[in-house]
C-alpha cells in the first residue's frame, strides 16, 4: 500500500533520487541537497505552525511505499505564491491599436511581465514515478492537495493555480526560451530552470523586457510553445481539468507552459468529498476506488481505499488501511470517489 504524508528529514537520500528524475521545468524540485534539505525543515515548520491565514508556508507531500522504504512521488503546497519573493508569468492578451482616420481597430497578441498571480496558492513540486503514471496513485498523488486544503481551508487561499511543465527537446532546449529569454540572459534552458529553483525567478525576472512582447514577432517555433504541455507533464495537467480547472491568459515565464487556475469551492475534490466516522471492518478490496485521508495536520495521511458501499455517517475501512492512515475508531474521515 502507498501512503501519502508530510515529507520528513529522513527522506532527503530518497527526495534527491526523484529530483534527479524530475523535469527540467518542476522548478520546486532541483537536484540540489541544501536546498531540498531546506525545503524539508521548511515544510516541517509549516505543518507545525499555528496558521490562521495563508502566508510563506509550503506543505511538501510524499508518496511512501512504506514495505519497500522507498518514495515514489512527491507533490507539494505553497500557500500563497508571491508572498516572499515576486511570482512573475507572462500575461497573453491582444494589445489593442486604433486608428480613427482609418476607422481600424486591431488587436495584436502580446506578452506581458506581470506579478497578477500572487496571492493565490500555489500548486506545485509534482512528479511520480514512470511505471505509476496512469495509475489511481497519480491521482492520489495530486489531489490528496486538495484534500488537505479542504480540511484546513484557513491555511489557503480561496483560489489555487498551478504551472505546468511547457514543451522542451529530448536533449532540454526550450524554442520558446531560446527566442525569448536566453537573448537576455547568455543562459540555456536547463541552466536558467535550476537557477530559479535554487534561488527564485525574481532575479531573473527583473531582467526581462519590461513592455509588452509582440507573439507574431516570435520565431513559429516558439509561438507553437505557448500554452502547450510537455509530454511529461500531461498527467498532472489532466487530473486537474478534472477536478475543474482551467487555463487562463498565462503562461510560464521561460517555457510557455499553460497556468491552470480554479477556486476552491469549484474543485471536484474540495467540493464533492464528505466526512465519516471511521471504523475498522472488513472490504471486499473489489468495490468502487475511494481517495481517503485523515483530518490531521502534522499527521497527516492520506490511501487509496476501495468500499463495497458508499459511504454514509459511518465507515468500514480493513484493518490496513485504517492503520496506514492513523486512524482510531470514530475518527472523521474525509472521502471523495475516484
Amino acid at each position: 500500500m502507498l501512503v501519502l504524508r508530510p515529507v520528513a528529514p529522513d527522506d532527503l537520500p530518497e527526495l534527491q533520487r526523484l529530483a534527479r528524475e524530475s523535469l527540467a521545468g518542476v522548478t520546486s524540485l532541483p537536484d540540489d541537497r541544501q536546498h531540498l534539505l531546506d525545503k524539508i525543515l521548511d515544510s516541517c515548520a509549516s505543518f507545525a505552525a499555528n496558521v490562521q491565514a495563508p502566508g510563506p508556508e509550503n506543505y511538501f507531500f510524499v508518496l511512501h511505499d512504506p514495505a519497500r522504504g522507498q518514495l515514489r512521488g512527491c507533490s507539494e503546497i505553497l500557500a500563497m505564491a508571491g508572498f516572499s519573493a515576486p511570482f512573475y508569468s507572462l500575461r497573453n492578451r491582444p494589445f489593442v491599436s486604433n486608428s480613427r482616420e482609418l476607422n481600424v481597430q486591431h488587436g495584436v497578441p502580446t506578452l506581458s511581465l506581470c506579478q497578477d498571480l500572487s496571492n493565490h496558492s500555489l500548486l506545485c513540486g509534482f512528479h511520480i514515478d514512470p511505471d505509476l503514471v496512469g495509475t489511481p496513485m497519480a491521482e492520489l498523488l495530486s489531489r490528496a492537495r486538495l484534500l488537505f486544503i479542504a480540511a484546513h481551508g484557513l491555511r489557503f487561499a480561496d483560489t489555487s493555480i498551478t504551472e505546468i511543465v511547457g514543451y522542451s527537446s529530448d536533449d532540454g532546449h526550450s524554442p520558446f526560451w531560446d527566442a525569448l529569454g536566453k537573448h537576455f540572459f547568455d543562459l540555456p534552458y536547463v541552466e536558467a530552470e535550476r537557477l530559479c529553483a535554487l534561488r527564485s525567478r525574481s532575479f531573473l525576472a527583473d531582467l526581462m523586457p519590461q513592455y509588452p512582447i509582440y507573439i507574431p514577432m516570435l520565431p513559429k517555433a516558439a509561438q507553437d510553445c505557448i500554452g502547450q504541455v510537455h509530454p511529461q507533464g500531461r498527467e498532472a495537467y489532466e487530473i486537474l481539468l478534472r477536478e475543474g480547472f482551467e487555463a487562463n491568459h498565462y503562461v510560464d515565464l521561460f517555457d510557455g507552459g499553460p497556468t491552470l487556475y480554479a477556486r476552491h469551492s469549484g474543485v471536484r475534490s474540495i467540493r464533492h468529498s464528505l466526512i465519516a466516522n471511521a471504523c475498522p471492518g472488513p472490504q471486499s478490496g473489489s468495490g468502487r476506488a475511494w481517495l481517503a485521508s485523515n483530518e490531521r495536520l502534522g499527521q497527516y495521511r492520506a490511501a487509496l481505499v476501495h468500499l463495497d458501499e458508499a459511504p454514509g455517517d459511518l465507515v468500514n475501512l480493513d484493518p490496513e488501511t485504517f492503520q496506514a492512515l492513523q486512524l482510531q475508531s470514530g475518527d472523521p474521515v474525509r472521502l471523495v470517489a475516484l
